[in-house]
């Protein structure tokens, strides 16, 4: 599987905005590594279960994720991107 598009969501990119810089540093390196490769175990990707389901999380850092799903054009939505708090928000 490969990932052509991703697309941004208001919420993942304002969140995005308050993160730490060297958090959004590894992010943008998980993204890379996302697009080239989405199922590589550096990700530790997550399918999400309960009210989150159809949710999937790529792990940036012990407490960092990005979650996202697929569209049905088949490109990813970045949902939002945060600690573990984001859950929450969903």
């Amino acid at each position: 599987m490969k990932i052509d598009n991703i697309v941004y969501s208001k919420k993942f990119i304002e969140r995005l905005r308050l993160l730490p810089k060297e958090i959004i540093e590894i992010a943008i390196e998980k993204e890379v590594i996302f697009r080239g490769n989405p199922l590589h175990s550096f990700l530790r990707l997550r399918e999400l279960r309960g009210r989150l389901r159809g949710l999937w999380s790529i792990t940036i850092t012990n407490n960092y994720r990005i979650i996202f799903t697929r569209m049905d054009n088949g490109d990813v939505l970045f949902v939002s991107i945060g600690k573990h708090d984001i859950y929450g928000s969903l």
